[in-house]
């Protein structure tokens, strides 16, 4: 092969590694943001979780704050005769 072509062949190589180390370096970056997301949608999900157990819990105590209003209502007879 002539100098020139296998100079220019060489040139390209080394040009399309520079490339795909760079693409490496990209792919490393990506990986550890991904990463970084998921830790983060991880915790929002536990966070969620909490919420929705304290809405629970509150939801609960009024229903039985209901029970027992209705209760002294009535032993009081402060309650309509319909309700």
């Amino acid at each position: 092969m002539n100098d020139k072509v296998e100079n220019l062949l060489l040139e390209h190589m080394r040009a399309l590694r520079a490339k795909q180390d760079e693409f490496s370096t990209d792919m490393q970056v990506v990986k550890s943001r991904l990463t970084n997301i998921e830790l983060s949608l991880a915790a929002m999900r536990r966070e969620n979780a909490g919420d929705a157990e304290s809405i629970a819990h509150a939801g609960a105590r009024v229903d039985r704050l209901e029970e027992r209003l209705a209760r002294i209502e009535k032993r009081l007879e402060l309650r309509d005769q319909g309700e």
